[in-house]
């Protein structure tokens, strides 16, 4: 989540318009790997063409998964994901990646999963 977000849109006009947003990210919910995530956005790089926005980035997200077996992992654990993110005004449609690391009985591997959420922003203003 960017906690300062200041954008300069070139392309319409001769003057530059100058948008001041005080926060701005995304809140995503999906399915990787027979379990739940929620993530937060992050760092990325995005292309902007009118009302839409695709991001290659970084997820820090929350992974809810029932463990089999003994021993088991907590049902809530942090992981990191990457992926392509695609965003329409404010929907969210999420492509990520998360790696499940090896362990005694399974080698790590990684697995794709899929998302939607919406854009959270605040304080918007146009400086021009």
């Amino acid at each position: 989540m960017t906690l300062l977000h200041i954008s300069v849109k070139a392309q319409d006009s001769k003057e530059p318009k100058l948008n001041l947003a005080l926060y701005e990210g995304v809140v995503v919910g999906g399915y990787v790997d027979k379990g739940l995530f929620l993530n937060f956005g992050g760092p990325n790089v995005n292309v902007i063409h009118k009302s839409s926005k695709i991001m290659l980035g970084m997820f820090p997200s929350l992974r809810f998964q029932e463990d089999q077996g003994t021993p088991k992992n907590s049902f809530v654990t942090p992981g990191l994901g990457i992926g392509v993110s695609y965003m329409f005004k404010s929907l969210v449609l999420q492509v990520p990646f998360y790696y499940n690391s090896k362990t005694a009985k399974v080698n790590g591997s990684w697995n794709l999963g899929f998302g939607i959420g919406f854009k959270i922003s605040g304080l918007n203003k146009k400086l021009r």
